[in-house]
């Protein structure tokens, strides 16, 4: 049966197990578009309103399912547009496809309209690119896209689609399964090495991170902990991935990283680091282990052995996939019950905050968030001091999601919640956003509303680039420059997306507006009155400010 490659393409990726691909239209790949058109109810394209919110949600997709997200631009500038996209997801190792269209290839090389080198523009930042050169070879490459964007570490593949290899015709099957690989498993040799180190340590520390965890490996694990009583702290924003309200979990290691945090890396005798890449955020900038050998006895664990000895030299290296390595281990016992007990102590204490500098207090409404999110909500965040509030004082339980970039992409919040709606109809989505990072992709709230997947959104607008606002008064105290924002009325801009919206000008007010966002069948934007003197937890602007000038 002849089709031609825009059929081959939409059919391979049904077989594939794809359900969902996030775009934005362009004539660089009408005939994708068309068959599309017959995939629907099956494989659904979810329009955008720009190429980066769309590979944002694409991203999340795989973050939040360990499927690959699907994303679908147009040659050239909707390539570079979707290019936050690829990086967020290769710092997240997160498994997406980016399908980007191309000149023809009889114009290759000619500097064509929008015609880009894709190897060379996403070479760094994506783990394969693969431009297609002959139609008949479309279910081998995608096949290998598939397979590469999952194994080893997770990681985006961009794929380049030449107009004439989507029209040629071809009598080559599309794909009709995916392909199953099976994890590594640890060598048994080495399993039982780790073990004794770990049962012979005075202070050992579990890390973990990572997307590609089952229930059943994030469970394993879990018990493998609980049995063994060590403290275990999650990568930067992966503390979805471990269930905080266990004795045993004492905090995340990222941005802003608590002091207990920073003294358990540090003091740790034997560290078992599981399906994490050693990132700058997660190591405090590579101060909290001696580069490139650490002082603590650093057993690390990781599907691709290209993490391993990447950045620190371990001890002892396994290639395993984290689900099979949990499911292999076994309880160990030693005489550390306090140093775990301080740890947790510690960590419940990080929660605890005094009152804030602001109308709505952070401190108090995260607090209340804690009591009333049902146990499978999705928090999403972008980037900026406000996601120190879902980062730090919100807990994880077995069944709640996390989705935030480690590579600190501003704009991420809002399409990672829209994604994560598309995938979770039925669960409660909540968005935690800057009033500079929402303006970063605030049109796709018109892509939620065309989509049926409204989450709640929670802007906290205090009109300044916080982050770069509290480095500004460090470096340079009390002159402010490039960093205040004159914003929109939200409220205003919500509703003509069709949300349900509201200004909330106290704490008091924030549980009430709160329940009325929940409620509402077309999602909700609430306008939090933050003051920039809250720009962080424990310090105020004035504080910084003064510290600042302190020292000058």
């Amino acid at each position: 049966m002849q089709r031609n490659g825009g059929q081959i393409l939409v059919q391979s990726l049904l077989g594939l197990g794809a359900t969902k691909a996030f775009g934005v239209p362009g004539e660089s790949y009408l005939a994708v578009l068309d068959a599309l058109h017959d995939t629907r109810g099956r494989l659904d394209y979810v329009l955008c309103r720009q190429e980066g919110g769309a590979a944002f949600m694409a991203a999340a997709w795989g973050k939040l399912t360990g499927s690959p997200g699907i994303c679908m631009v147009t040659r050239g500038p909707g390539a570079t547009n979707a290019s936050i996209g690829v990086h967020t997801a290769m710092q997240d190792s997160a498994p997406m496809i980016l399908f980007v269209g191309q000149v023809g290839t009889d114009m290759r090389g000619r500097e064509a309209f929008q015609e880009l080198d894709y190897r060379a523009v996403f070479g760094t930042m994506a783990k394969w690119v693969v431009e297609v050169d002959r139609v008949e070879r479309l279910p081998e490459l995608l096949s290998r896209a598939w397979t590469v964007a999952l194994t080893g570490r997770p990681g985006p593949v961009v794929m380049a689609l030449p107009e004439d290899m989507l029209t040629s015709l071809s009598d080559s099957a599309p794909l009709t399964a995916p392909l199953r690989i099976a994890e590594p498993a640890p060598e048994s040799a080495a399993l039982s090495k780790a073990l004794a180190s770990l049962s012979g340590a005075e202070r050992p520390l579990l890390m973990l991170g990572g997307c590609n965890w089952t229930a059943e490996g994030r469970g394993a694990l879990q018990a493998f902990a609980e049995a063994s009583d060590i403290p275990t702290i999650a990568a930067f924003r992966y503390q979805d991935q471990f269930d905080n309200h266990l004795s045993v979990y004492a905090g995340e290691a990222g941005v802003g990283m608590p002091l207990h945090v920073k003294r358990l890396i540090r003091e740790a005798d034997v560290i078992l680091a599981v399906n994490l890449r050693f990132g700058e955020m997660t190591t405090d900038g590579y101060t909290l282990l001696q580069m490139p050998s650490p002082q603590q006895s650093l057993i690390h664990v990781h599907p691709s052995d290209t993490e391993l000895g990447k950045i620190y030299r371990p001890a002892l290296g396994l290639q395993a996939g984290p689900n099979a390595f949990a499911a292999a281990l076994r309880p160990v016992k030693g005489a550390w019950a306090g140093w775990r007990a301080q740890a947790r102590a510690e960590y419940l204490a990080s929660l605890e905050l005094g009152p804030l500098p602001s109308p709505v207090d952070m401190g108090v409404c995260t607090a209340h968030l804690r009591k009333v999110l049902p146990e499978d909500a999705i928090v999403t965040n972008g980037a900026g001091n406000f996601a120190v509030w879902p980062n730090k004082f919100l807990q994880f339980g077995a069944k709640g999601r996390l989705l935030a970039p480690q590579s600190g992409a501003m704009g991420y919040g809002v399409p990672a919640a829209i994604a994560a709606k598309v995938a979770h109809p039925d669960r409660l989505v909540i968005c935690f956003a800057g009033d500079g990072d929402f303006q970063m992709t605030s049109q796709e709230l018109a892509t939620a509303a065309q989509a049926g997947a409204q989450p709640v959104i929670l802007i906290l607008n205090n009109g300044t680039y916080g982050t770069i606002r509290m480095h500004q008064e460090r470096e340079y105290p009390a002159r402010v420059s490039g960093t205040d924002m004159v914003n929109p009325d939200f409220v205003a801009l919500a509703k003509a997306y069709g949300f349900h919206a509201e200004r909330v000008e106290t704490t008091e007010a924030f549980p009430d507006a709160f329940t009325r966002a929940c409620a509402s069948a077309t999602g909700a934007v609430l306008d939090l009155a933050i003051s920039a003197e809250a720009l962080t937890p424990r310090a105020s602007l004035s504080a910084i400010r003064a510290a600042a000038q302190g020292k000058t």
